[in-house]
């Protein structure tokens, strides 16, 4: 945001703090210096990678690419790829001939590619756009690996690197400047990149443009705005994660109209989807027992607080597991960063601000441990696993009282309209600041930040470069209570995702209007390979359950459509608690048989939801014969008495515990 306009956790800790809860993080830790470093190892795809913790290398000479190359050639000459990967050298061409492109690919795709070959081949600087620090130290570690003349300037530099930065981009010496987009509203900074015109301009993570996102970042909005004077040359506006609502944000906020769009490869063919309806709990210990064995680590387990990671990871330091979260030391996240990356720690117990511009190949597994805030985060976290193209799984743990945690986080995130309106009340016409403002709206510091934070990204409050806030526009409370149902929306989204009975995979695909995908199932989620899940256990229903449903196919055939409630209730009576009836339902849904969908009736002026049940073409067919193998284990993992137990090392990674006994001598 501009000048004046900070978190409690900037005027805290300097930096702003990585919104946690179902949102995805703002900024990366700082002292991510390590990722520019000089051992590099072939990973995915025989692509270098860069080990932390050991010197950066040293800038780069620049240097033209030969006369008449071909993309092919300099793809090969420069980057030492034998090929392209799907999708990626019709991207390349069109930004090399200097069209404006819209580019959604899934996270390891490759779309860090469609930039930096364009760039090289269009011969000047290209400038990116990024805003997380981490990634941005990752990306110029590994050009500058390859050769490439590349630099960075953010928040985590000194102001003496970041000046030598702006003298080699001014001097055309650089191939490569990765900016954050708060260095934009610093005073004489636009008009410095604005005196030697970048020869293509990448905005990397575009979806944070959009308000619509799941990751909106208020200093992203300035882009538009400080586009035009770094034209002529051309945008590519590149995202993992962007439904199409997103895509014509990002283009209208951009002012990419013309812009050629390219979405595609959405399908991760080697990642199994399971979805397991499981108590609190009940989900340590089913973590625990799903990552025991060492071919399903390493591992992400995406925990929904900060307390819930440490305590978990507390619970899993037998198979070499440590937390991380925002509330935690730079220093401390960056080694255990560093240790994951290196292989010394297998399992890390995150918050959503892990994640972001961390590039390993190799993780096996990614766990939520309750419902993610969004489908686009969800698929974006669960990207992680099996970068090299190995078997891998992603298990989502949820159970309905996870949306309690989601509220929580969605009226501290999204303040009532109420308070928008009495701030910009309290506004004129000249600037007033906020300490004289917060006593006759919101007493609360933090609270007040919020609304004032979501007033000016409404438009309903001007900032000023020295922090004076003034009034802003009066049509904007239409445009606030959108964005607070459509974040509502997002949740209710993300749950029927989980409760749906389709392809995993497909439903994902779907989601984000892959152009050019198949629409196939993908055959090893638990829906379309069940005796391939690790998270899931099926077994057959017993005689009686079978009966049981029968009737409930027979209660429907009879009257379709029916409320969950009154189907349990006149069918079974008593004879069934409604939690084992549930149960078969949900078996009905995993079959193909049953649907169920959300509704609602109003009663005393308020709105009731409630579930109804219904037959799907193939349960109207049905003939009688009930399914056999789709009915899940009702008991849940019991809760192993730890005891002496919990200091073994069974499982455990010896790499681990000889990182853990470094980090007690402050190694």
């Amino acid at each position: 945001p501009p000048a004046g306009l900070e978190s409690r956790a900037s005027r805290a800790k300097g930096a702003r703090k990585e919104k946690e809860g179902g949102k995805t993080g703002k900024v990366e830790p700082k002292g991510a210096a390590a990722f520019a470093s000089a051992g590099v190892v072939k990973g995915m795809a025989g692509q270098a990678r860069v080990l932390q913790g050991q010197a950066e290398l040293p800038l780069a000479e620049r240097r033209e690419v030969r006369a008449g190359a071909t993309l092919g050639e300099i793809l090969r000459e420069r980057f030492g790829f034998s090929g392209f990967r799907p999708y990626q050298e019709a991207v390349c061409r069109a930004v090399t001939e200097g069209q404006d492109v819209l580019l959604v690919m899934p996270t390891g795709a490759g779309k860090s590619l469609c930039y930096q070959l364009p760039g090289i081949a269009r011969r000047g600087t290209t400038l990116v756009v990024s805003p997380l620090i981490a990634l941005m130290e990752d990306q110029v570690g590994k050009l500058r690996a390859q050769g490439f003349a590349a630099e960075r300037i953010h928040s985590g530099r000194d102001r003496l690197s970041s000046r030598a930065a702006c003298a080699e981009y001014l001097a055309g010496r650089l191939d490569f400047l990765f900016i954050a987009p708060e260095r934009l509203r610093v005073p004489g900074f636009p008009e410095m990149l604005a005196k030697r015109k970048p020869t293509l301009v990448a905005v990397d993570e575009a979806h944070c443009i959009s308000h619509w996102g799941h990751d909106f970042r208020p200093e992203y909005r300035m882009l538009g705005q400080r586009l035009p004077s770094l034209r002529p040359a051309p945008v590519v506006a590149l995202t993992a994660t962007a439904t199409p609502m997103v895509q014509d944000d990002i283009a209208r906020e951009l002012g990419l109209s013309e812009a050629s769009r390219f979405i595609h490869g959405f399908r991760r063919t080697n990642i199994g989807i399971e979805v397991v309806e499981l108590s609190p709990a009940a989900r340590v210990e089913a973590v625990r027992k799903l990552l025991e064995p060492k071919e399903r680590r390493p591992a992400i387990v995406y925990a929904p607080t900060r307390k819930h990671a440490e305590e978990t990871a507390k619970e899993l330091s037998e198979l070499g597991a440590a937390a991380y979260h925002a509330g935690m030391e730079t220093g401390t996240r960056d080694r255990i960063q560093s240790a994951f990356l290196g292989g010394e720690l297998e399992v890390v117990v995150a918050t959503i601000a892990f994640g972001m511009g961390v590039d390993k190949p190799n993780v096996r597994t990614v766990v939520h441990m309750a419902l993610p805030g969004s489908v686009e985060a969800y698929y974006q976290e669960i990207g992680r696993a099996g970068r090299d193209g190995l078997p891998s799984r992603a298990i989502m743990m949820h159970s309905f009282t996870d949306r309690r945690t989601h509220e929580f986080f969605f009226e501290r995130d999204y303040p009532d309209p109420a308070l928008l309106s009495a701030l910009f009340g309290a506004l004129g016409s000249r600037p007033q600041t906020k300490e004289a403002l917060s006593p006759r709206v919101e007493s609360d510091p933090e609270k007040f930040e919020k609304v004032l934070e979501k007033l000016w990204i409404s438009g309903g409050a001007i900032i000023d470069a020295d922090g004076g806030i003034r009034r802003g526009r009066e049509d904007f409370l239409g445009e606030y209570v959108a964005q607070r149902k459509h974040k509502q929306e997002d949740l209710a989204k993300m749950a029927r995702y989980a409760e749906g009975h389709g392809c995993r995979m497909l439903h994902l695909v779907r989601h984000f209007g892959d152009q050019e995908d198949d629409g196939r199932p993908c055959g090893v989620c638990d829906v379309c390979a069940p005796d391939a899940c690790v998270g899931r256990k099926f077994r057959e229903p017993s005689r009686a359950e079978t009966a049981a449903i029968q009737k409930i196919l027979d209660a429907l055939a009879e009257e379709d459509g029916q409320p969950m409630g009154r189907l349990h209730r006149e069918t079974f009576g008593d004879a069934l608690d409604r939690r084992s009836f549930e149960h078969l339902v949900n078996g009905l849904v995993r079959a193909g048989l049953c649907e169920v969908r959300s509704d609602s009736f109003q009663k005393g002026g308020e709105w009731i939801e409630f579930q109804r049940v219904s037959l799907t073409e193939e349960g109207q067919t049905h003939g009688g014969e009930a399914p056999t193998r789709f009915v899940t284990l009702d008991e849940e993992p019991k809760k192993k008495a730890r005891g002496k137990a919990k200091g073994k090392s069974r499982g455990s990674s010896k790499a681990f515990w000889a990182w853990k006994a470094r980090q007690k001598k402050g190694g």
